[in-house]
């Protein structure tokens, strides 16, 4: 999994990142239009930005750039992100307006009910086109990412996407097991590749 390393900060308005296009669904299926995502840092910040051309359909209760739940029963952008060793991982939900959600779990689809209410200091950010088209954009403060979940070279990730709300369609950057549609396989998660250029193999 990829992860872009900034000498400088990234802003909203200005953003500046290599980009990686998920164009099947977790069955296999093309999709006409593919969801396209990038993962970066920089000095402080770990960056998230998710988009797609086409209209989504978002939550009714999630207002811009708000801290919402269950906002995977709509459209969502998400990344999940694993401790090295023990077992703990973060999901992040960011819908196509900016609205936001987190949660630590403590093994596969248990939550840590000790850690509620999302991450301190994230801000989100999103533009949606009047045809529907929409990108979308968090920055997670990384000194969170790197006390809570040791984040750094040997740190696993997934994206994944929900899109084509209420006839949902999952998709995911990482391969996808068997079986219906489970983000909750830390097993999956891909070692990240940190660095100023992209490496060779395609991703997504």
């Amino acid at each position: 999994m990829f992860v872009e390393q900034k000498n400088a900060d990234l802003r909203w308005g200005s953003l500046d990142l290599s980009m990686s296009r998920i164009d099947t669904d977790w069955f296999g299926h093309h999709l006409e239009f593919p969801a396209v995502y990038g993962l970066a840092i920089d000095s402080s910040h770990l960056w998230f930005v998710a988009t797609r051309n086409k209209a989504a359909s978002i939550s009714p209760q999630a207002g811009p750039s708000e801290f919402v739940p269950e906002l995977w029963k709509y459209d969502v952008a998400e990344f999940f992100l694993s401790h090295p060793s023990s077992g703990r991982y973060l999901e992040f939900n960011l819908a196509p307006n900016g609205a936001w959600w987190s949660a630590e779990f403590v093994a596969p689809r248990v939550r840590d009910e000790r850690q509620e209410g999302g991450i301190p200091g994230v801000k989100t950010y999103s533009m949606i086109a009047p045809d529907g088209d929409w990108l979308a954009a968090a920055s997670i403060p990384r000194d969170f990412l790197e006390a809570r979940f040791d984040f750094g070279k040997q740190s696993r990730m997934n994206v994944t996407f929900i899109v084509d709300s209420p006839a949902q369609k999952f998709l995911t950057a990482s391969s996808a097991a068997t079986g219906e549609p489970d983000f909750h396989l830390p097993d999956l998660f891909e070692q990240i590749s940190l660095g100023p250029q992209r490496p060779t193999k395609k991703e997504g």
